[in-house]
């Protein structure tokens, strides 16, 4: 068990040497679109869904990332194997784009681990045609071994304008145990949130530069903090499409 977390922390430490200036340029489209009055969008498909809901409502949290999450495509959705059949299915991502309130000069971040699902890559054309920047978070590792899904024959970091790696194994479990072939303790959703939560970083300390005061949550658990947070929604309501 213990490797697993020097393996983690492995990783993390990979991440910085390696994608540094990709999670750099990344918070630079999303202070670019805030300072411009535009807003950030995130989506991710089954458990790549985890880091949308890591990112938006969050105490720390930019206000105006709104999440993308299609109910077919989330885990409480029963039978949950409805999910994996519904993420391959071509076209879908372009209809469940369609539906959001997206424009032109904003950010998108999606996730995607093998990054060869349709969905994604549907949602990524889309959103480019839209004119809006496409941030693609998947594994390399894995997304380089593996054929695309859809129409078009690419995975997703082949559509975006800018991939980020998270450096993860291939099929993401990390662990092999003696006695056992199959592999365990999959990467994605920490290293995932650890990226993504240092783009929100960087991207405040953009926007403090820039004499923006950043639209960030307080904790709701806290004294003061609703009231806080109510202000917050109102000051930002024309980017905020989650209420």
């Amino acid at each position: 068990m213990k490797q697993y977390f020097q393996h983690v922390e492995t990783i993390s430490k990979r991440v910085l040497n390696t994608q540094y200036d990709r999670i750099i340029e990344a918070a630079n489209s999303f202070s670019e679109s805030i300072k411009n009055g535009n807003t950030i969008h995130v989506f991710g498909a089954s458990h790549a869904g985890i880091i949308a809901e890591e990112l938006f409502y969050r105490t720390g949290g930019l206000a105006v990332i709104n999440p993308i999450l299609n109910p077919t495509l989330m885990l409480n959705t029963r039978p949950v194997t409805l999910t994996s059949q519904m993420e391959r299915l071509n076209g879908f991502g372009k209809e469940i784009f369609q539906s959001t309130a997206a424009k032109a000069g904003d950010t998108i971040l999606i996730h995607s681990v093998s990054g060869r699902n349709s969905v994604s890559v549907d949602i990524a054309l889309a959103a480019k045609e839209r004119g809006l920047t496409t941030i693609g978070l998947t594994n390399m590792t894995y997304s380089s071994k593996v054929s695309s899904r859809h129409s078009s024959r690419k995975n997703l970091y082949e559509v975006v304008d800018i991939v980020i790696d998270n450096c993860g194994d291939f099929e993401d479990s990390s662990m092999l145990l003696e006695g056992m072939d199959q592999k365990i303790g999959p990467t994605s959703t920490a290293i995932g949130a650890l990226i993504v939560n240092a783009i929100v970083i960087a991207t405040v300390d953009n926007l403090i530069k820039a004499g923006i005061t950043p639209p960030v949550f307080h904790s709701a658990n806290v004294d003061g903090g609703d009231e806080f947070n109510k202000k917050v929604l109102e000051e930002n309501k024309h980017n905020i499409h989650y209420m």
